[in-house]
């Protein structure tokens, strides 16, 4: 049965049924489909991982992003020291594809919720998650308490106005004395995230975070009220990841602290916001000389002409994130070759539907045909990864290499 977040479209060949590994996204790939590349996948792999080891730093990526079990392991085998998840299930799911280390940016709610995590600890992983009211972490003492087990749980420390989180150290420290008194709780360290720090001039504001992030984890050591004997401090998104990992390096805490970083979407970076974000890390890293490449992108097929000037190209909403318009990237023919590109300047996209995308053509296109095969590139890659079952991972040719199920 269709559903509009799972496109399942690539896992056949038409009707036949036959598996599409070792084919082209130019010829026998039903379309749309979303493509990773092999190249800048493993080099923003290995980017991001050397860049956390130059802080003295450990990355426990953000899972959500691709929920995709492939990735998880190749971020494991490249370094990363856990994955990190924003819910129950979906640390379920990590586990069940062997990633053993969890960490839970998240308040973990609900007692079906916590059966979830208890379920794990029983399994084995190892698992951390996140507390910012007394009223949530006796609900998690007394649960915990029931089965006989003992949580991991990092303080949250938030921004007023933000989302979750404390918002004073006076509120961190009463936190971290209510879990001190509840023995079925391990205080492991403390959690923030900067991206819900806005203000006119943003850097000096995650800037100061930062290091009320660090203060608070000071204090909750000195007055010993960490359990952990390597406790964390965690922080860290896409967008901001060199002000944190320069915050925690500059502030001495490896010999005490275990510094976390946790940035997803580098993965398979973007085409949009992330993009912007890069080129800000950059300029502020003059050391800095390569930086993450996008290896996502969504191909799909124009559908009709049917006026001078548009184009319909069969893509939409349930292919592709939109909060940006997609952006046209290349063009081939179908059955064509990847090195035979053809021009796709002053294409526009001007408007998504659920599955059309409206594109105004300049008055030069004349060779655009009905079956024309675009590659499209997006912004925020979280929001085009949970539409698809499965991703086909590329090499340059546009050959099929493998496919990745995600487990949304």
């Amino acid at each position: 049965m269709p559903e509009t977040r799972r496109n399942a479209n690539t896992t056949t060949l038409g009707n036949k049924g036959l598996p599409i590994t070792g084919n082209s996204l130019l010829a026998g790939v039903s379309l749309p489909a979303a493509a990773i590349f092999e190249a800048p996948l493993s080099h923003n792999l290995a980017w991001m991982q050397r860049f956390a080891a130059a802080h003295g730093a450990f990355l426990a990526p953000h899972g959500k992003t691709t929920m995709t079990p492939a990735l998880f392991q190749r971020q494991v085998d490249t370094g990363a020291w856990g994955i990190t998840l924003a819910t129950a299930p979906q640390c379920q799911a990590a586990f069940a594809a062997g990633v053993q280390r969890l960490l839970m940016a998240n308040q973990l709610i609900g007692e079906a919720n916590m059966a979830i995590v208890a379920g794990l600890l029983e399994a084995g992983a190892e698992i951390h998650c996140v507390v910012d009211s007394t009223a949530n972490a006796e609900a998690l003492g007394r649960y915990f308490a029931s089965r006989g087990q003992t949580l991991n749980v990092l303080v949250e420390l938030g921004v007023p106005g933000g989302r979750t989180g404390c918002r004073t150290l006076k509120q961190v420290i009463e936190l971290a004395q209510c879990i001190a008194a509840e023995p079925a709780l391990c205080l492991t360290g403390i959690e923030g995230y900067e991206g819900v720090v806005h203000a006119s001039d943003p850097v000096p504001a995650i800037r100061d975070y930062a290091a009320q992030l660090i203060a608070c984890a000071q204090r909750l050591d000195r007055e010993g009220l960490i359990a952990s004997e390597t406790p964390i401090i965690t922080a860290s998104g896409s967008a901001w990841y060199d002000l944190i990992a320069e915050a925690f390096d500059t502030a001495d805490l490896r010999e005490r602290f275990t510094p976390v970083l946790r940035p997803g979407c580098y993965v398979v970076h973007d085409h949009g916001i992330y993009r912007d974000a890069q080129r800000g890390v950059l300029a502020r890293r003059a050391d800095l000389h390569e930086g993450l490449q996008p290896a996502l992108e969504v191909f799909a097929q124009v559908q009709s002409l049917p006026e001078p000037g548009l184009a319909i190209v069969a893509l939409g909403k349930r292919d592709i994130g939109f909060d940006q318009l997609p952006q046209p990237l290349r063009r081939y023919r179908e059955r064509g070759s990847a090195e035979d590109m053809l021009s796709v300047a002053g294409w526009q996209v001007t408007k998504l539907m659920d599955q059309h995308a409206f594109i105004a053509l300049p008055e030069n296109a004349d060779d655009v045909r009905v079956g024309d095969v675009v590659a499209f590139g997006a912004s925020h890659p979280c929001l085009t990864f949970d539409k698809w079952r499965r991703l086909c991972l590329v090499d340059e040719r546009l050959d099929v290499l493998e496919m990745m199920e995600t487990v949304f």
